[in-house]
């Protein structure tokens, strides 16, 4: 396993790259907002990065990016990697790909950014990195999202994400859907 704390990753494609939250730039992401539609669909970015630390410090391995065009933040991605989706899915198939795999925990564009093709290319940007296998390769990367986010079902399956229907979670409103690596 790379060593996590001193990775440093920025990848360019077109006009935006990645570069890791720290305590220097954190506040880039912290202003950044959904449309008021979509604020039902995920938490917002401070709220992502506390839980990051907190599943850091349990001994998981989590990723926080800033999404960048230029210098200028449109968007954030926290990754995982080997993160259980259920704490008994070892013994689960309906969950197995979540095992040595890689989570697309949270994605967001800022509301001023969207509409433009940014997200395609931020994920894009995201696939790259996560072959790069910053733990180790992974066979897969899934993510979960709920099923009324159209634009995110679409966007993500337009990548090859799969649908896992049999683990849908109907008390959370989640689908999760897998990408073959």
């Amino acid at each position: 396993i790379q060593q996590i704390d001193n990775f440093e990753f920025m990848e360019t494609t077109m006009e935006l790259h990645l570069e890791k939250i720290t305590y220097l730039n954190w506040h880039d992401v912290e202003s950044l907002h959904v449309t008021r539609e979509q604020k039902e669909f995920l938490p917002d970015n401070v709220t992502s990065l506390a839980y990051a630390g907190i599943v850091r410090e349990s001994g998981f391995h989590v990723f926080t990016f800033g999404i960048y065009k230029g210098k200028k933040t449109i968007g954030f991605v926290m990754i995982g990697y080997d993160i259980p989706y259920e704490p008994d899915d070892d013994l689960n198939e309906k969950y197995r790909f979540t095992r040595s795999s890689y989570f697309i925990w949270r994605f967001m564009i800022d509301k001023r950014y969207q509409g433009r093709g940014y997200g395609k290319e931020a994920m894009k940007l995201i696939l790259d990195y996560i072959k790069t296998g910053p733990c180790r390769k992974a066979e897969y990367a899934w993510i979960s999202y709920s099923p009324k986010n159209t634009v995110a079902r679409r966007l993500y399956a337009s990548f090859g994400f799969e649908e896992v229907t049999e683990a849908y979670n109907a008390v959370d409103d989640e689908m999760l859907a897998v990408l073959k690596l």
